[in-house]
């Protein structure tokens, strides 16, 4: 499959989809941290009509994650941008997507998420609740449960990189898209409008 990873700079997704033989391409901004030549370092809306089979988009959360509500009165312009981006990714040209974000406001501004998930679930013993959009695609079946429920990417003390830090996608849950979304056949994909831009 040709395999869009946006909003990836860590090329953890990215790399796990080519590990499995995918032509994946992470896209961002930022440069990337993998091997460069597999990244596309530029808005990601120039690359959404390039044909694509699956998009795995990582829009940024800083606007958007009710960790941050108490800040909300004053970015209200943010935060309507933010949303208009999260909207321009899922009107995307791409038959199956995932959108991933901490818990937001994406889920009362323009729908539900279709499934919720843990890094514990996927061999992780951390929690941080990671919301999926998905379209297309079947719900990610845990891979790996274990003990531990430590909040360590909340508990992370301030650092410049924070926000890097906290942003990466855990390998488990990248190997488990990579394994669930890019092994096997999928579902012929359906065409019906099931949320309202």
């Amino acid at each position: 499959m040709r395999v869009l990873v946006a909003c990836e700079y860590s090329a953890r997704v990215r790399d796990a989809f080519r590990r499995r033989g995918h032509f994946a391409f992470s896209c961002d901004l930022l440069p990337c941290e993998g091997d460069p030549q597999w990244h596309l370092q530029q808005p990601v809306e120039e690359v959404l009509a390039d044909g694509w089979d699956l998009m795995i988009a990582h829009p940024p959360c800083t606007h958007l994650a009710v960790s941050g509500s108490r800040h909300f009165h004053r970015k209200q312009r943010e935060q309507a941008e933010a949303l208009d981006f999260v909207r321009l990714l899922m009107a995307a040209p791409i038959d199956r997507w995932c959108i991933e974000n901490p818990v937001s406001i994406i889920s009362s501004a323009i729908r539900p998420p279709t499934q919720t998930i843990q890094p514990w679930q996927f061999g992780h013993g951390e929690t941080k609740a990671t919301c999926l959009w998905l379209k297309n695609l079947p719900k990610l079946k845990p891979t790996q449960i274990v003990d531990g429920r430590e909040a360590r990417v909340h508990l992370m003390p301030p650092s410049p990189d924070r926000w890097k830090e906290r942003s990466r996608t855990y390998q488990g849950i990248a190997d488990a898209m990579a394994q669930q979304w890019g092994a096997r056949e999928l579902p012929a994909p359906t065409h019906q409008l099931f949320f309202q831009l």
